[in-house]
């Protein structure tokens, strides 16, 4: 059994990956995703973790199906999306990832790093990602379910 695909992607970037976000959007939108952008909208030097804040609520109330964050590495919207429950972020710098990713361990949002990977390779990042459904084999809902336990336990402090 695989997904839907994702139709509503929300995006949000840091001042370090403002200027690919807008080539990461107009793709989306050519690939016929309605998106979500949720900052920044400039330059301007902004923390990353209020960015990835909303992106994770937006896909966590069900707002979005999807989430994608750029900034400098990946690293940093990666370990801020992961202290949310029920997000299961990935630093996609390759294809493989991108797809995997979410074939496996049902991803629901990626980051990238605009200063690690140029317009091209995100533009395949972004298409193997959103292509890419969840392989309920019995081996991965399995372990997914433990990533959700684990959210669990964090949440009442265990």
């Amino acid at each position: 059994m695989s997904s839907p695909a994702p139709t509503r992607i929300v995006i949000g970037s840091d001042h370090a990956g403002f200027p690919l976000k807008g080539r990461v959007i107009a793709l989306l939108e050519k690939l016929g995703c309605t998106v979500i952008d949720v900052g920044s909208y400039d330059e301007r030097p902004v923390d990353f973790p209020d960015i990835t804040g909303n992106v994770c609520r937006h896909v966590v109330d069900g707002r979005a199906d999807r989430g994608m964050l750029v900034c400098g590495t990946g690293v940093g919207a990666s370990i801020a999306a992961n202290k949310v429950a029920g997000i299961r972020a990935a630093v996609c710098h390759d294809v493989h990832s991108a797809h995997q990713s979410v074939e496996h361990d049902d991803v629901n949002v990626m980051c990238i790093g605009a200063q690690i990977v140029g317009p091209w390779l995100a533009e395949d990042l972004v298409n193997a990602f959103i292509a890419a459904r969840f392989d309920a084999t019995e081996d991965h809902v399995r372990r997914v379910a433990k990533l959700h336990d684990m959210d669990k336990a964090r949440a009442a402090g265990a």
